[in-house]
């Protein structure tokens, strides 16, 4: 058996893709692969950059309600306090990472298009090193194909993951950064020699075609530089019908990609929204007459009604709100009573703690949340309970709901029903 095994290997590679002869693209070659590794290699760096500022944006470290991703260790070496000025901030952060990774869809494709050649290489092992190295292109093609997925289906709203989205996709992204940096360290090198030497092709089988280079090329009917446009084009066109949902307002009509089955409406309370009341189990009872907000801290404990909430002093915030899926509102004008002012109502007004958050939603993630000492402080922090001149909506969180500038959108809790301060949540 032993000799029958080597002579089938000694034979070569058997017929179909392991044959260098059955892939006839006259495009693929060093140089297109380096071009499109290029700009993944920009792209992706931003999109791991953003991608961490997002989970930092959680505030995790504050308290295990905050972190869907538990016993991350050392893969959350790197976190800080997240930050409330710029107000903007994060509304910047999240729509560049989930705009660009869409965008790079097409360049990703092609990409892996180019190199396909290559995991099909005969033997398929031929050193220690050579199966390190195909081990680390076996993760990066796997890590990339998963975070791209992940990541476009949180974006549709489309929460069919075996677990936590944001525990897949942060320990998905650390397994694929790894297989990232190693196959750049091994391939950059060859990649600026394919770029300098330009789009001329090298021999089939020499060193410098590394693989790439069919033996038996079909008739082409592209240039290499028009593949490149006609890839250019497609992350174009996935930009233009994408972004808006970033940019909001009047430009979210033109993001056709972005999920349209929550329309919420026209006039004051018409911007977009995740979760409805009904999708989370508000009742109308919940937030009738018999709402209460209680405000506990350093022992005490005070329950306001609706319309004693409404008779202390009411503060106004221009603020966005943005969300994970990458979508994000222009700034609302909010009206509502500080947090400073609640915290005030049980003797810890001067120097606000931090605060758990806490809402009468029954089903969904992040019903409850706590937030940092400086937001808390922040003069634009408010329990709201009106937006653009207007009571909010039932689905925008009525009878009163967290706006912190910055935050997450869901840290800006809705249909809050206990605020309590300085103690461990």
């Amino acid at each position: 058996m032993k000799d029958t095994t080597a002579a089938a290997w000694r034979a070569g590679p058997p017929s179909g893709p392991s044959r260098p002869e059955f892939w006839r693209s006259p495009l693929r070659g060093p140089w297109l692969t380096a071009v499109l590794g290029t700009v993944l290699l920009f792209g992706v760096t931003i999109l791991f950059v953003t991608g961490l500022l997002s989970y930092a944006a959680y505030d995790p470290d504050l308290a295990a309600v905050n972190d869907q991703t538990p016993d991350k260790g050392w893969l959350g070496f790197y976190l800080f306090s997240w930050p409330t000025s710029p107000h903007w901030l994060y509304r910047v952060t999240q729509g560049v990472h989930v705009t660009l990774g869409i965008v790079l869809v097409p360049v990703l494709l092609a990409k892996l298009w180019s190199v396909i050649p290559k995991l099909f290489a005969w033997p398929p092992v031929r050193s220690a090193a050579q199966a390190a190295e195909r081990l680390s292109l076996l993760l990066l093609v796997g890590g990339a194909g998963f975070e791209f997925v992940t990541g476009i289906l949180n974006v549709q709203l489309h929460y069919v993951f075996p677990g936590s989205f944001y525990t897949l996709h942060l320990y998905g992204a650390w397994v694929f950064i790894g297989a990232f940096a190693v196959h750049v360290t091994l391939r950059l090198p060859r990649a600026v020699r394919a770029l300098r030497s330009g789009p001329r092709q090298p021999a089939p089988g020499s060193e410098e075609a590394a693989g790439l280079v069919s033996p038996r090329p079909a008739p082409p009917t592209i240039s290499r530089r028009g593949a490149l446009g006609m890839v250019g084009l497609g992350s174009l066109a996935l930009f233009a019908v994408t972004a808006g949902q970033s940019i909001g307002g009047w430009f979210r009509q033109t993001a056709l990609l972005a999920p349209h089955g929550q329309d919420p409406g026209s006039g004051p309370n018409g911007f977009q929204i995740n979760k409805t009341a009904a999708s989370v189990g508000i009742r109308p009872s919940d937030i009738g007459p018999g709402w209460r907000l209680t405000v506990r801290g350093a022992g005490r404990q005070t329950d306001l009604t609706y319309e004693r909430l409404l008779a202390m002093p009411q503060n106004d915030a221009l603020l966005p709100i943005a969300c994970v899926e990458g979508w994000s509102t222009p700034d609302q004008h909010w009206r509502g009573v500080r947090l400073t002012d609640l915290a005030a109502l049980v003797g810890l007004g001067t120097d606000t703690p931090q605060v758990l958050v806490e809402s009468l939603q029954r089903g969904g993630s992040f019903s409850s949340v706590v937030l940092s000492a400086h937001q808390a402080r922040d003069a634009r922090s408010l329990l709201a309970v009106r937006v653009n001149g207007a009571v909010l909506s039932q689905d925008h969180g009525y009878p009163a709901r967290i706006i912190v500038p910055g935050a997450p959108g869901v840290h800006n809790t809705k249909w809050v029903t206990r605020l309590t301060f300085g103690e461990p949540a």
